[in-house]
């Protein structure tokens, strides 16, 4: 059974919005933009990372998800996981997120050959719609 509530999953599977991907290493946090893909059937959310995030995971893997739909400065709705990552080393398993997820935002493969996979497993899920139209 899912972590993530259906009306929650429409919206993180409906539109390519940009997430709000949040680790802390060191006792700081550190929240930068990420494309997503959430994979329903797996209750696993995969990004494809380098950098102090990537590095970030490696040394705590509790993390935190956030996406929100604006209209004209308006939030319509959020959504906001926390769960575990797992970096994933596999070149194949990279590559194949990485199409998966550029396919989801309609755009080019990406040249960043040191992007690793990470994948989230979601913990648990929150979310809130602004628009009754979205309920």
């Amino acid at each position: 059974m899912s972590t993530v509530p259906p009306a929650a999953e429409r919206l993180l599977e409906d539109e390519p919005l940009m997430a709000h991907f949040g680790t802390c290493a060191d006792g700081r946090p550190h929240v930068a933009p990420v494309w997503y893909r959430y994979l329903a059937d797996e209750d696993v959310v995969e990004v494809v990372t380098t950098g102090r995030k990537l590095a970030n995971v490696r040394a705590n893997p509790r993390v935190a998800l956030s996406i929100q739909k604006d209209d004209a400065g308006h939030a319509r709705w959020t959504v906001t996981l926390l769960g575990t990552a797992t970096v994933v080393d596999d070149e194949g398993e990279t590559d194949a997120a990485r199409r998966r997820i550029n396919a989801k935002y309609d755009a080019e493969q990406d040249a960043y050959a040191d992007n690793r996979l990470v994948r989230i497993d979601v913990g648990s899920a929150t979310y809130r719609t602004y628009d009754d139209a979205l309920e």
